[in-house]
């Protein structure tokens, strides 16, 4: 399949005349947004974890086929960072279940002051149901070792490729049968765009790394000026 390409969110005020016309009513930005993209990352849910009932109002709104990713509540990672998990992973996951067929991986986003512990990152992600994909953005160095790769590789998860201007800040270890990439920050101009030549090459890294059949997750957090849907765009092109 081809690469699922998207961005860190959709309802950004600042897009409005530069992606979502200016006749068409925030109310219906998801519909708008959902016909030209695959899918989205829905980073609102690190902030506030919404009800089943607001989870399915956007499976309702979006087309067949559409994937909405989720970044896990900042109660998980950011305040227990990753302690007693159990009943904040089933509350998501309960909510989450409004989605239905449209639900994609959930990202765990980890703070970048937590240092590396496999043991606690296995026991998060033990929560987790086998049918549910998880991808995990360590921002740390610590967590750069081989027992952290063999936590997710057992347990299926996949770690976050993460690029900041350009450079990749996470190993590019493949943990999992599919792919998850954050784009953060670009270095072309105007900021925070990225090149081509580097949207091509993080295109290579993915056709080296995975098969055509794997489903690869990718999505554009640099919303500044609109440049995350625009990238987002030039990237479907090159890899679709």
């Amino acid at each position: 399949m081809p690469v699922l390409v998207g961005t860190s969110g959709w309802q950004y005020r600042h897009w409005r005349g530069v992606f979502y016309p200016p006749q068409v009513p925030q109310k219906r930005w998801l519909e708008y947004y959902a016909e030209r993209f695959a899918t989205v990352e829905n980073n609102g849910t690190f902030y506030r974890l919404p009800g089943r009932d607001t989870f399915g109002e956007w499976h309702a709104r979006t087309p067949d086929g559409f994937v909405m990713a989720i970044k896990a509540s900042r109660y998980l990672s950011h305040i227990r960072r990753l302690r007693d998990p159990a009943e904040p992973v089933r509350r998501m996951l309960e909510a989450a279940s409004g989605l239905a067929g449209t639900l994609g991986p959930v990202l765990i986003q980890l703070p970048p002051g937590l240092t590396a512990d496999p043991a606690l990152l296995d026991e998060c992600l033990r929560q987790f149901p086998a049918d549910v994909r998880v991808a995990v953005e360590p921002r740390h160095d610590s967590w750069w070792t081989d027992a952290v790769r063999s936590v997710l590789t057992d347990r299926g998860a996949a770690l976050c490729w993460a690029d900041r201007a350009g450079t990749a800040v996470t190993p590019l270890w493949r943990t999992a049968g599919w792919g998850y990439l954050r784009f953060h920050e670009g270095a072309a101009s105007p900021w925070p765009r990225y090149g081509e030549a580097e949207l091509r090459a993080w295109a290579g890294r993915i056709a080296a790394t995975w098969p055509r059949s794997a489903p690869v997750y990718a999505y554009f957090n640099n919303d500044q000026e609109g440049a995350a849907v625009q990238d987002a765009a030039a990237f479907a092109g090159i890899t679709g």
